[in-house]
């Protein structure tokens, strides 16, 4: 605990000048470019708080997954339900709360759930040029969803070459870690000529069980671990003892990427470029769920998600200097999304359930700027259509009878589809010190689901329809009396509708207690309000210091709550008389925290770093009572000493966690209190070493050993243990 302490004031009062977050070799405040607020602009000009990953940092990162990417910033929080997924949490919020935009499209779709959302591992981190984290509600610029933030994803593009000569460059890497066995492989390669130039990438990679750490808590010595599994022998169901109970059994997976894109520059004033993305995987094994008790013993025998698909194609047109516009920017899309869940509960050899999701999704974006020495206005309409097709099927694995069975949504046509304009002014005043920004977005948001066979509930409807309107806005002040201090102010509101996921699903949650959860077509969309205040400070060009403070409003919050069904609080699912629970707005809540880093460079080549989150959250109930809101993560951060020179990178950090004690937890959300201790999630931390050494110009060999201490944790909310001791080797090779 002391060193936890020590630790914890070291991230208060330092950080670097090299980090992972931020391109931080600035010398000013005005270097740094972002481009999430559609085009590219100055991060001091904005008043939202902004994080950037580089395409350095994302190489010295060297992450297995996008989700360990963020995590390792220190300053994104992530809950795992299974070693292949990730969630982000931003401000307290998560899932589809936090939107996920990839390449300026939105990733956020009609069946993003509200609990845990693991859609993030679809992102080949190994093909970003930059992430961009942008937190608080984003719905000005982005629509639905953006209510913690907005995490901004651009791939690499293709280059153009600027002689007669063809252009060729690309990379290679194979990566290999201990902990599960990673062996992962990467290549991609761009062609380019003055007029036309083509990209592809490839990624593949195969994770084993994952392996938990071996230095446990005196207090908590069994936590995590997998002492019993089940087994098929000569098809009969076993519970077995682990002979390794450190080992995650049932928590690997394999997963492919694939990026194909093609770049035509048509005239000094017009470029079109079309961009296709598939990711697919093997079947994910859903871990937490594999450690539910039911009767005491193990309830699943099998339970896991089939192959992950995404495809991802679109013809983005980029318009320089035309009319009013200095920029014109449009954008179709279209995506294919894939998603199934298999579940067979022990010795029920009657019933593999599966259940099955095909999303087909149109999009259409159109963003134009024009920018003066005073002002910038962007103007934007975009649209987004989803078409979802459910089924559901029960196999008898020993006659291999297949029935059918209740999906997961409506099995008839389902539908939603947004349409938003919006305007976003930046004015400088005062000869540029003083900078205001200003925006406003009206959106139309229509749903519609239908019920075929409505005889597995006997619901009293078999229609379900929503047309919502909203109205979300921001208004901001930066003042920036010199160089080297800034001062921000604003307010901003976000909204997130209702989807499929909220007003058709029928599940069971992961849950001990025996719950169904039905469909409710009267639930309102969500509204944030959040009011930011913060400064940033450079002194000597050698510190840097940054905080950020915010307060939200969250208005008709949707929760989990006990329903009646044709006048019955419970009915009988599986056999088993469950209760019955429904979304509704029967709540409000307040979040406000903070996020506080220093940046100081000791010598030339020596920089250290360190950084902390707070977050505090209640839920008002419908009847006065404040309770703790869900998904709100412990005190986290990160702190670290970095070395670079020109043959050799050296990176020493801690990332760590503070208690997230049980009265804090949500008991009747998305906290997992199943999965913690009886005390809550214990606090933790890591050290770990990471390298990177330039063999040639153009190889580099990077070696780390992460979680050196073999610490046992489990990251709050998250359903499987973190990885044990790891060592990593990479061999990457430019050309």
């Amino acid at each position: 605990m002391k060193i936890f302490f020590a630790t914890f004031i070291f991230a208060i009062t330092l950080s670097t000048v090299q980090a992972q977050i931020d391109t931080l070799d600035e010398k000013t405040l005005a270097e740094v470019l972002i481009s999430a607020n559609k085009f590219s602009e100055r991060k001091r000009n904005i008043t939202q708080k902004t994080d950037v990953i580089t395409a350095k940092a994302i190489a010295n990162s060297n992450s297995q997954t996008t989700s360990d990417l963020l995590s390792n910033t220190g300053n994104i929080f992530i809950q795992k339900s299974q070693q292949g997924g990730g969630s982000p949490i931003l401000r307290g919020f998560e899932a589809n709360q936090v939107l996920l935009v990839i390449d300026g499209v939105r990733m956020n779709n009609a069946i993003y759930r509200s609990g845990h959302l693991q859609n993030i591992i679809t992102v080949d981190q190994n093909m970003l040029e930059r992430v961009e984290i942008l937190y608080g509600p984003g719905s000005t610029l982005f629509g639905s969803d953006a209510m913690g933030g907005v995490i901004f994803f651009r791939t690499k593009s293709p280059l153009l070459s600027q002689s007669k000569k063809i252009r060729n460059t690309g990379n290679f890497f194979s990566r290999f870690s201990s902990v599960n066995n990673e062996k992962s492989i990467h290549f991609n390669s761009s062609t380019g000529g003055k007029k036309f130039a083509w990209l592809q990438s490839f990624t593949y990679s195969n994770l084993d069980d994952l392996k938990m750490g071996g230095n446990f808590s005196t207090k908590y010595p069994n936590f995590g671990k997998r002492i019993y599994y089940i087994d098929n022998f000569n098809g009969v169901d076993s519970i077995v003892k682990n002979p390794n109970d450190r080992l995650q059994l049932f928590s690997g997976y394999k997963q492919w990427d694939i990026t194909q894109k093609f770049l035509w520059k048509q005239s000094e004033k017009i470029s079109h470029l079309l961009n296709f993305q598939a990711s697919g995987s093997s079947n994910i094994p859903r871990y937490d769920r594999l450690q539910d008790v039911r009767n005491g013993r193990l309830r699943f025998a099998e339970w896991y998600y089939g192959p992950q698909k995404r495809f991802f194609g679109s013809h983005e047109m980029n318009v320089a200097s035309s009319g009013f516009f200095n920029q014109i920017r449009t954008n179709i899309n279209f995506q294919h999304i894939e998603e199934s869940r298999q579940q067979r509960e022990y010795r029920r050899y009657d019933r593999l359930d599966s259940r099955l999701e095909k999303l087909d999704i149109w999009g259409f974006i159109f963003d134009a700027r024009k920018k003066a020495d005073r002002y910038e206005l962007t103007l934007g309409a975009d649209a987004q259509l989803n078409d979802l097709h459910s089924t559901a099927t029960r196999t008898n694995t020993i006659t291999n009878t297949i029935s059918k069975l209740d999906s997961r949504y409506p099995d008839g046509k389902n539908k939603m589809n947004y349409f938003g304009v919006f305007a976003q002014h930046l004015l400088k005043l005062a000869n540029g010190k003083l900078i205001i920004n200003d925006g406003l977005r009206l959106q139309t948001i229509f749903l519609k689901s239908n019920i075929i066979d409505n005889s597995f509930y006997n619901f009293p409807f078999t229609s379900i329809k929503q047309n919502n309107f909203a109205v979300t806005g921001n208004l901001g002040i930066v003042y920036l009396p010199d160089d080297d201090f800034r001062v921000v102010a604003g307010v901003s509101s976000g909204f997130r509708n209702p989807n499929i996921d909220d007003l058709s699903k029928t599940f069971e949650p992961t849950t001990s207690l025996l719950r169904i959860v039905i469909p409710n077509p009267n639930i309102d969309p969500e509204f944030s309000y959040s009011f930011d205040l913060g400064f940033t400070q450079l002194i000597n060009k050698k510190i840097k210091f940054d905080f950020t403070s915010f307060y939200t409003i969250f208005k008709n919050a949707i929760s989990l709550s006990p329903f009646r069904l044709n006048g019955q609080d419970s009915m009988i699912y599986n056999g088993i008389v469950t209760a019955v629970f429904s979304g509704q707005n029967n709540a409000s809540a307040y979040i406000y925290g903070f996020n506080s880093n220093i940046t100081v460079e000791i010598a030339k080549q020596i920089s250290i770093f360190s950084t902390v989150t707070y977050t505090y959250g209640r839920l008002k109930t419908a009847l006065g009572k404040q309770i703790p809101q869900d998904h709100i993560p412990p005190v986290y951060g990160k702190s670290s000493i970095r070395y670079e020179s020109s043959k050799f990178d050296s990176e020493f950090f801690i990332l760590y966690n503070a208690w997230k004690r049980i009265k804090n937890y949500n008991l009747d959300g998305e906290d997992n209190p199943q999965y913690a201790t009886v005390d809550g999630t214990p606090s933790w931390l890591t050290l770990n070493w990471k390298n990177n050494y330039k063999v040639t110009q153009k190889t580099n060999l990077q070696f780390a050993i992460e979680n050196i201490l073999d610490r046992n944790y489990r990251p709050f909310a998250s359903g499987i243990s973190a990885p044990g001791r790891n060592f990593v080797l990479t061999l990457r090779t430019n050309f």
